[in-house]
C-alpha cells in the first residue's frame, strides 16, 4: 500500500478508536484520561454557533481556534485524516467499487449546498438559534457511538458470555475473563435509551449515501467541511501535476469530485487523502507548497464561485427571518410540555438552544435515567436530554452529566449543590396506591428516599396502615420512589416537573433560580 494512503488510514483508525475510547470510558465515575466534552471543544462549527447564538465566549475556545489555524495551513485535513464520520463513511464506502463521478456542472450545484447550509445556521445562530446540532459531524457521530454502537456492542459481549457461561458450561477461566471485563470493557451500564432507532436510522442514511456517491454527505451536505473549505483556502499546500497524460484516472477515484473534467482541482474541495498521488499511471502528481502567483488567485476565485452568491445570501437570509418566526410561535408549545430535565438545567428556551444533543450526559448516567426526548418537548426540543424515572433514577449527589456537557446547557455541579438542586416533585396518586387504595402495607417509596429528612412523609392518623405522601419543600424530584414503586402498569407515585432548579445563564457561569 502507498506509504501516504497508508499514513493516512492508519491516521483515521487511530483517531475513530481514540473517538470511540473516549466515549466508552464515559462513565462511572468517570475515570478516563480525556474528558468527552474536548471532543467538541474541538469542533469549530458547534462552538461558534452556539456562541453566536448565546451571545458568551465558551471556555475552550482555543481547540477550535487550533484546528482551524493548522487548516488555514494544510488545507481540510481534518475531513480526510481526522473526522471520525468521514471513517465511518469512507468504510461504508468501501462497498461502492463503481467510482461513478458527476459532471462539473452537477459537481459546482451540489456542492454549494454545504455552503448554504453553512450560511443559515450561522445567520439563525445571529438571530439567537442553534441549529448546528443538526448537521454537525462530530455531534452525529458521537451521537451514535454513545446512544447506538456501546449500546449494543456491550450487550451482544454480554449476551455471550451469558451464553458461554450459563448454557454451554464454559469454565473457569472463561468466568475469571469475563469478571475481568466487567469493571472495565463491560462496564457500561445504560443498555436501552429511548427513540435510538431513529438515531440509529439517521447515521445510517448518511453513511448509505456513500453507496451511491462516494463522500456524498462531505461532497454537499457537511457544514463543518464547507467551513473547513473556506479556511482551508488559504493553505498554500496544493496540488501539482507535471506531463499529465490526460488518463483521467484520478478524476475517476476522486472520492471528493474535487477532479473537474479537464483534470484541475478545486483546492477547497479536497481533503489531502492522497489517493490521486498513487492513482497517477506517469508518477505526475505531487503536494507542495505554493506561495503566491496566479495559482492562489485562481484558487481564490474557485472558492469564491464554489460559495454562496450575494443574491442565495440575501434569499437565505430570509428564509431564516421566516425560521425564526416558525421557531419563535412554536416555543411558547413546549413551555406547557412537562419534561424533566437533567439536574440543574439551565432555563428551558436557553438550555434547548446551547444543548447540542451530543449525548455525552445520557451516556455517562449510571442508572440510565436520562433518555432523548422526541417531540415531547416541542421541535426545538428534539433529542435534547429528559429524565424517564420508570427506567432509572437521579443519585443524590451525582453530577456527572454537568461534568460532561460542553456547552454549559447543564451546569458542572459540587455533590452538596446536586443533592439540592431540585429536578422536580413527586405526587402519589391516591386512587391506585395500594396503602391508599386497597389498604395494604407498602412503604417502598419511603424507604428509597434519599433525603436525610424523608421527602415522603407516612400518614399515621387515617386508620389502617401508613399512608405515603409527599413533602413537596424536602422533595429533589429523583424518582427513586417513582422508579422502585411496585404498582403496574402505571406507578403509583411519579415526579413532574414542578418546582424544578432551573439555572440562569451569564456567560457561561450559571446561578440558580427557583
Amino acid at each position: 500500500m502507498p506509504s501516504m494512503v497508508f499514513a493516512r488510514r492508519i491516521s483515521q483508525g487511530f483517531f475513530l478508536l481514540s473517538f470511540i475510547y473516549v466515549l466508552w470510558s464515559t462513565a462511572y465515575p468517570l475515570a478516563g484520561q480525556i474528558s468527552p466534552d474536548i471532543l467538541f471543544k474541538i469542533d469549530p462549527l458547534i462552538m461558534l454557533a452556539v456562541s453566536l447564538s448565546e451571545r458568551i465566549i465558551l471556555p475552550g475556545a482555543v481547540f477550535f481556534l487550533s484546528v482551524l489555524a493548522v487548516t488555514a495551513i494544510l488545507g481540510r485535513f481534518f475531513c480526510g485524516w481526522v473526522c471520525p464520520l468521514g471513517t465511518a463513511i469512507d468504510i461504508a464506502g468501501t462497498v461502492n467499487r463503481t467510482h461513478k463521478g458527476l459532471s462539473d456542472k452537477k459537481n459546482s450545484r451540489y456542492r454549494r449546498i454545504k455552503f448554504y447550509i453553512l450560511a443559515v445556521i450561522f445567520l439563525l445562530a445571529l438571530f439567537g438559534k442553534q441549529v448546528a446540532w443538526i448537521f454537525d459531524p462530530i455531534v452525529i457521530m458521537g451521537r451514535f457511538v454513545s446512544l447506538n454502537l456501546i449500546p449494543s456492542v456491550t450487550n451482544i459481549i454480554n449476551s455471550l458470555f451469558f451464553v458461554l457461561i450459563k448454557h454451554l458450561g464454559a469454565g473457569p477461566a472463561v468466568k475469571d475473563f469475563y469478571h475481568m471485563l466487567k469493571p472495565t470493557m463491560l462496564g457500561v451500564k445504560t443498555f436501552y435509551f429511548a427513540h435510538s432507532a431513529v438515531i440509529f436510522i439517521f447515521f445510517s442514511v448518511i453513511c448509505a449515501g456513500a453507496l451511491i456517491l462516494r463522500r456524498s454527505w462531505c461532497r454537499i451536505l457537511c457544514p463543518l467541511g464547507a467551513l473547513y473549505a473556506i479556511v482551508g483556502s488559504l493553505s498554500p499546500l496544493r496540488r501539482s501535476v507535471k506531463e499529465c497524460v490526460k488518463c483521467g484516472q484520478c478524476k475517476s477515484f476522486c472520492r471528493m469530485g474535487a477532479i473537474k473534467d479537464d483534470l484541475s482541482y478545486i483546492h477547497n474541495e479536497c481533503i489531502l487523502c492522497m489517493d490521486c498521488i498513487y492513482d497517477c499511471p506517469g508518477d505526475a502528481t505531487r503536494f507542495k507548497i505554493v506561495l503566491g502567483g496566479d495559482k492562489r488567485v485562481k484558487a481564490a476565485e474557485e472558492t469564491k464561485a464554489s460559495t454562496v452568491s450575494r443574491r442565495n445570501f440575501l434569499l437565505i437570509l430570509l428564509g431564516s427571518v421566516f425560521a425564526l418566526g416558525a421557531k419563535t410561535s412554536e416555543s411558547g408549545l413546549k413551555q406547557k410540555v412537562s419534561v424533566i430535565r437533567p439536574p440543574g438545567a439551565i432555563a428551558e428556551e436557553d438550555f434547548v438552544n446551547r444543548c447540542i444533543r451530543c449525548g455525552n450526559c445520557m451516556k455517562v448516567c449510571p442508572t440510565n435515567a436520562l433518555h432523548p426526548v422526541m417531540l415531547q418537548a416541542g421541535i426545538e426540543g428534539v433529542w435534547t436530554p429528559q429524565m424517564l424515572p420508570e427506567i432509572g433514577y437521579c443519585e443524590y449527589r451525582c453530577a456527572l452529566c454537568g461534568r460532561t456537557c460542553p456547552t454549559g446547557a447543564l451546569p458542572e455541579l459540587t455533590p452538596d449543590e446536586k443533592s439540592k438542586t431540585k429536578l422536580g416533585t413527586a405526587v402519589v396518586d391516591q386512587s391506585i396506591c395500594l396503602p391508599w387504595a386497597e389498604g395494604k402495607e407498602c412503604l417502598v417509596c419511603q424507604e428509597h428516599c434519599p433525603v436525610s429528612e424523608k421527602a415522603i412523609k407516612l400518614d399515621t392518623y387515617a386508620g389502617g396502615p401508613a399512608k405515603p405522601y409527599v413533602d413537596g419543600y424536602l422533595c429533589v424530584g429523583c424518582g427513586i420512589c417513582q422508579n422502585k414503586c411496585p404498582v403496574r402498569p402505571v406507578r403509583a407515585i411519579r415526579v413532574t416537573s414542578d418546582g424544578a432548579t432551573r439555572g440562569r445563564v451569564t456567560l457561561g457561569h450559571s446561578t440558580f433560580d427557583k
